[in-house]
């Protein structure tokens, strides 16, 4: 029996090595079209939601906060982990844009939703664009949060700065280069 996409290969079951605050690892067997069984480590990650927070002027919110797997700090679009059971990707977006940056949108636009790192997790992202901002109060969540800075930068620059290298965040540059279609730029 074929498994998703008609593909012939079966998922046969899968074993949790590690459950995490955020992430869960586990070991998943499957079998191929011709019999061949393997196995392959999967995260498993609960998703997540990114917002272009684009200003009347046309600048964006970029927040640089520091990121412990590459121990360095980087530039990104407001984000965050769905982590509420059964709540709406657009309903997370809003509340993470509010936490994060104190701001509120007077619109949501959903851009795209894509899989971040197919080769071995199943995360999930949705990117909104956000519009219509008002300021409301901050409510930052976690150690790195508390520490990152907010900085407003004109969408093209912000796309120069992907040209250049000094945005390189997955979300970040797909966001940011949607967002600038989406307004014909």
């Amino acid at each position: 029996m074929p498994g998703p996409g008609g593909t012939g290969f079966r998922s046969l079951g899968e074993r949790t090595l590690y459950e995490g605050s955020v992430i869960s690892l586990a070991i998943g067997t499957f079998e191929a079209p011709d019999g061949h069984r393997f196995e392959r480590e999967i995260v498993h990650h609960p998703g997540a939601v990114s917002v272009v927070a684009l200003h009347d002027d046309g600048r964006v919110v970029l927040l640089r906060q520091f990121r412990a797997p590459l121990g360095r700090e980087l530039l990104e679009i407001p984000a965050g982990k769905r982590d509420v059971e059964g709540e709406p990707p657009e309903v997370t977006a809003r509340r993470e844009l509010e936490e994060e940056t104190g701001l509120r949108a007077g619109s949501l636009e959903k851009l795209v939703t894509f899989h971040n790192s197919v080769g071995f997790c199943d995360e999930h992202s949705h990117v909104f664009l956000a519009r219509g901002l008002e300021q409301v109060a901050v409510d930052r969540q976690g150690v790195e949060e508390r520490h990152m800075t907010i900085e407003l930068v004109a969408l093209d620059e912000a796309l120069a700065m992907i040209d250049a290298g000094a945005i390189t965040d997955a979300k970040t540059v797909i966001g940011l280069t949607l967002a600038a279609r989406r307004l014909g730029r």
